[in-house]
């Protein structure tokens, strides 16, 4: 890449991280609110747990996990902080 190139590409890159962070402010703010139910609230979680991994792939030059690892990691968590709860309650 000639040094045109590599300007664009950093403005480029500059750009997506603040709409990045413009999207994860925006759904942090909606998580509070109360009326939705669970599954929208669970819809939003994932999508900022989505933004901040897109965030890490553009920002870092580590390897990211990809979109079905982000979800299954994702879903094992998910899985076992129901069976924490479960457990929890069968105590009391």
């Amino acid at each position: 890449m000639n040094p045109t190139e590599l300007r664009n590409a950093e403005r480029d890159r500059q750009v997506l991280l603040q709409q990045l962070s413009a999207a994860e402010t925006a759904l942090r703010g909606g998580l509070p609110i109360n009326g939705f139910g669970s599954a929208a609230r669970a819809h939003m979680e994932r999508a900022v747990a989505h933004i901040r991994e897109a965030h890490t792939a553009i920002n870092e030059t580590k390897c990211v996990r990809s979109v079905p690892q982000l979800v299954d990691d994702l879903n094992r968590i998910q899985q076992f902080m129901a069976d924490v709860r479960r457990r929890n309650t069968l105590r009391i």
